[in-house]
């Protein structure tokens, strides 16, 4: 079967900066739906239209194809004091961005009585290399397409 819109796609792939650093592998077979429903990256998508089970591709993405440009705007501090306890550098929290809107930031130091928080990709502005391999493709469920992701092994649980 080809890979076409609302179909269930299951990949495995690694990721690697520009100089070839792996940044992340897959562990396990991932599961996507096919077809503009954001879940995956739209060029890594592109790539993989109309292609089958078996099929491999290495792919070099700019930072605007896959996770854009740093923004230093959405980079910002807190008072210690108001931070939430239990979380460190590295770790997460959800506050609102510069346009009102809630967004999740990460926490890049912690300096004395200052927090520096990034709401910026931790991908972003790096030049990324895919390797991806694809390993079934299947029709998706009617309850897969209204939900826009795959559901059971490798995809979404409920």
């Amino acid at each position: 079967m080809k890979i076409t819109k609302d179909t269930a796609v299951t990949i495995s792939f690694k990721v690697a900066d520009a100089n070839g650093a792996l940044i992340e592998e897959t562990r396990e077979p991932v599961a996507y739906l096919h077809g503009g429903y954001g879940n995956t990256l739209p060029k890594l998508e592109e790539a993989l239209e109309g292609q089958e089970a078996g099929y491999q591709t290495a792919l070099t993405l700019s930072p605007e194809d896959a996770f854009g440009q740093y923004d230093p705007a959405l980079e910002t501090t807190m008072p210690k004091a108001e931070f939430p306890p239990g979380v460190k550098v590295g770790g997460q929290i959800e506050r609102l961005g510069p346009d009102g809107t809630p967004r999740v930031y990460s926490v890049v130091k912690i300096k004395g009585p200052v927090v520096l928080l990034s709401g910026n990709h931790p991908l972003a502005g790096k030049t990324l290399r895919f390797t991806l391999k694809v390993l079934a493709v299947r029709a998706a469920s009617a309850e897969e397409v209204a939900h826009r992701h795959v559901h059971g092994e490798h995809g979404h649980h409920h």
